[in-house]
């Protein structure tokens, strides 16, 4: 079985020796959550980014009249937090939902800078995730301003091809900024297209 640290930094591209992988793993605490759970809610202090070894979650956003609004979703190799709140010391401004029963390594901004600073081409490596994560944010903005629901539905399934049976509708609908009614339009659109 593959260890965290080789998992989370790529053991094929980092190379990580066995003293190095004892130090990355003692810096990570492996937590479980079941499905349902509030890992972060609103206004709490955010210690943690997470990395996601199993299970489906999302951070969503409750407007002031209470609607929720997903941000993100993450599975298997992905990571999640308020971002916001955790690399400006901020309370957070959004919730973190188990969707499923999830494995998750947690790790605080004190001990990745641990790793950072003795492990310097770990640092390089998140960087690449970061900025590539960064891109792909700025895409689904654009996207959202831009794209009809149709091709914004698409462009989901594409990015996540396994995580309609993990989620339920409303989710991808406020994930994708329309209705539910919306959504089931659109894949009956595209189902009759198929058949």
């Amino acid at each position: 079985m593959i260890s965290i640290a080789r998992e989370i930094f790529d053991h094929n591209q980092l190379k990580l020796t066995n003293d190095e992988v004892s130090f990355i793993e003692a810096r990570y605490k492996k937590v479980y959550f079941q499905k349902g759970t509030i890992v972060l809610d609103v206004n709490q202090q955010i210690d943690y980014q997470y990395y996601v070894h199993d299970g489906c979650l999302r951070t969503y956003l409750i407007s002031d009249s209470g609607k929720e609004h997903t941000i993100q979703f993450a599975i298997k190799g992905w990571w999640i937090s308020d971002y916001i709140g955790y690399f400006l010391d901020q309370k957070s401004i959004l919730c973190i939902e188990c969707l499923e029963d999830a494995i998750l390594y947690k790790i605080s901004k004190e001990k990745a800078e641990e790793i950072f600073d003795n492990i310097p081409k770990t640092e390089r490596f998140i960087r690449h995730k970061l900025e590539r994560s960064f891109a792909s944010f700025q895409k689904r903005i654009l996207a959202n301003l831009s794209l009809p629901a149709k091709k914004r539905y698409l462009n989901f399934i594409h990015d996540y091809p396994t995580i309609e049976k993990s989620v339920k509708n409303y989710h991808i609908a406020s994930y994708l900024g329309i209705t539910t009614e919306s959504l089931s339009r659109i894949r009956k659109e595209i189902a009759h297209r198929i058949s």
